[in-house]
């Protein structure tokens, strides 16, 4: 069993239909049409959604996302029209809030990795192959790939896992010319990403993406590039060979796997709330994450 340890009940908003509450955005539609995706402070570790929120967390992905799709726009448009908060919502809706294009979304989380670890690292551990993709034998936990890879995956409800599967499944499911597409623009959206974090001092270890279609155009979707779908790793403490530091939720998940947290993973029970310096870590991760990538003060 996992989840949500209490699911939040969603905001009712005058002209808003809520149509989905997930691990961290809230979804609604508006009477045009629009979707409105609303970025909260929840945090999720081992398909769990915790207890505890991380303060600022659903601005920081909020505006870090928006940076990118204007780094990004000219490679793939992106499903952004506005910032602007609905009429009667909360005050606390302000910078976590996007309005969107309604677009057909495209089944399919489209990851793309250009060094080994997570999911990828316990396949190939297990047959030198990630999504059915041959790689080199002598590969560890943080090594560089060859060149960057296509490692789709099927979307999972919450609390379960996404299921990497091979670029063959993909074209059978929306068809070769669309898995064509995806696959070509996901390498060159990661590639202009890693290009970009690079000069920064980050690696962009894997990220994913997701899309949808306006019409006949593939268009960016969600989130983009940020400390939730993506691995940032600090450049100058790369060491391939074991876990790298991470601009992410590390210090949550090293807690709740910690004897301090009186916490079995395999158990069902939910995890217990995080101690106020694990949240005071995780939000400074998060920002500082946003201030490196960008070159913009938080503040």
């Amino acid at each position: 069993m996992s989840g949500f340890v209490e699911k939040p009940e969603p905001v009712q908003v005058p002209g808003l239909t809520h149509l989905h509450t997930g691990k961290v955005r809230d979804l609604y539609r508006n009477a045009a049409g629009e979707l409105v995706m609303v970025a909260s402070d929840r945090t999720s570790a081992y398909d769990w959604v915790l207890p505890t929120e991380i303060p600022d967390k659903g601005r920081v992905l909020t505006r870090l996302s928006l940076w990118w799709f204007e780094q990004l726009a000219d490679l793939a448009p992106h499903h952004v029209l506005s910032t602007d908060v609905p009429a009667g919502a909360p005050a606390d809706w302000a910078g976590r809030t996007l309005i969107c294009k309604s677009l057909r979304m495209v089944p399919v989380e489209c990851v793309a990795r250009g060094y080994l670890t997570g999911s990828g690292l316990v396949e190939y551990e297990e047959s030198r192959t990630v999504c059915g993709l041959a790689l080199p034998e002598g590969l560890v936990n943080g090594s560089e790939l060859p060149g960057p890879i296509f490692t789709p995956a099927t979307k999972a409800a919450v609390g379960d896992h996404d299921e990497n599967v091979p670029y063959e499944e993909v074209a059978r499911e929306v068809g070769p010319e669309v898995a064509a597409q995806l696959r070509q623009t996901t390498l060159a959206v990661y590639g202009r990403a890693r290009d970009i974090a690079r000069e920064r001092g980050l690696i962009l270890a894997d990220t994913k993406f997701e899309f949808g279609y306006q019409d006949d155009r593939l268009t960016l979707a969600d989130e983009v590039l940020t400390p939730d779908s993506s691995r940032f790793w600090p450049a100058d403490q790369w060491q391939p060979g074991r876990a790298q530091p991470s601009f992410d939720k590390q210090f949550v998940r090293d807690w709740l796997t910690s004897a301090a947290s009186g916490w079995d993973r395999t158990s069902e029970r939910p995890p217990p709330a995080l101690p106020q310096q694990i949240v005071d870590a995780t939000r400074a991760k998060y920002i500082e994450a946003y201030e490196r990538l960008t070159g913009l003060s938080w503040a």
